[in-house]
């Protein structure tokens, strides 16, 4: 094991209902809906009102339902759907060190690298923020100071680093952002300069989206799990590597939830088995050997030991 990875799991705080994670730092919500937070601040992205790194989680807020995690910036998500955020140039360019309310009415939110998306009740998404590459999918390239309307009927949505996704009613997915490795997965061969500034259709029949670093992940109802975009490390998951995928592959079956890292991706299956593959440099994937895996192994479950391991 490296000197700087874990191979296992470690336990960090009890009664957690929700994590997510941002570049540097990780958000947790607990079971009484408090908010606590940890990691990198130096744009204030842990939101206790100071730049200081935390080591271990602090107190945030209470009354919170969902919460995302970006590059420098996060949002909070409360019980009267109010939205609230903090960090790094989250609205106009201004950071703030403690959480700021945006809109109401909101029903989910995903955090990228200094953008933000949300659901409103009626199923309208909106978006604001960094959008360099596209990634607010309004057609345009340019900064947006304040929340603007890009899709209606949406029930889902997956963002990452300079790409998003969303997935409406009917089950369609769609993606835009940044395209240079084929991360949005509807067949554009990508380079450095290909972006979609405006949202396409990518698969049908969806139930659960994740965008990685420059890769994607979907579930689709079926339970078959399928993947695409940057796969130098595996992530991927159909048992190549450097080899890019423009277009959906078939990586599993019999999958309800996934999450796409930095260069690794995770599954958990229907009979509760946790899988990872992917970048392991520093036992991301939680095998000790520290190579890459190109295609999905089992972590956590029946045959490799309790819970504790």
């Amino acid at each position: 094991m490296g000197a700087f990875g874990r191979a296992q799991a470690i336990k960090v705080m009890d009664d957690v209902i929700g994590v997510s994670h941002g570049t540097y730092h990780y958000l947790i919500i607990q079971s009484d809906g408090s908010l606590w937070a940890l990691g990198r601040n130096e744009r204030g992205q842990i939101g206790d009102g100071t730049n200081t790194k935390r080591l271990t989680p602090v107190k945030i807020m209470n009354d919170v339902v969902a919460a995302a995690g970006g590059f420098q910036h996060s949002v909070a998500l409360t019980t009267d759907g109010s939205l609230w955020s903090w960090g790094a140039a989250i609205i106009g360019h201004s950071d703030v060190n403690s959480p700021v309310k945006i809109m109401e009415n909101v029903v989910a939110v995903e955090a990228g690298r200094n953008f933000t998306l949300a659901i409103k009740n009626d199923g309208s998404l909106w978006g604001w923020g960094n959008n360099e590459y596209g990634q607010l999918g309004d057609g345009t390239n340019t900064w947006r100071d304040t929340p603007i309307k890009i899709l209606d009927d949406v029930v889902s949505i997956s963002a990452s680093e300079y790409h998003a996704f969303a997935i409406k009613t009917d089950g369609s997915l769609w993606g835009w952002g940044f395209n240079s490795s084929g991360q949005i997965g509807d067949g554009l061969v990508g380079n450095e300069y290909i972006i979609r500034n405006t949202p396409v259709r990518v698969m049908d029949d969806v139930a659960s989206v994740a965008a990685g670093e420059l890769h994607s992940l979907a579930i689709k109802t079926d339970g078959s799990l399928w993947g695409w975009g940057y796969n130098c490390f595996g992530q991927v998951g159909n048992g190549t590597i450097y080899t890019e995928c423009y277009t959906p592959v078939k990586i599993m079956d019999d999958v309800v939830a996934i999450a796409a890292g930095l260069s690794h991706s995770l599954a958990i299956k229907t009979d509760g088995s946790l899988w990872a593959w992917g970048r392991n440099a520093q036992c991301e994937v939680g095998v000790e050997t520290q190579t890459n895996i190109t295609e999905p192994v089992m972590i956590m479950g029946v045959s490799v030991g309790n819970e504790d391991n």
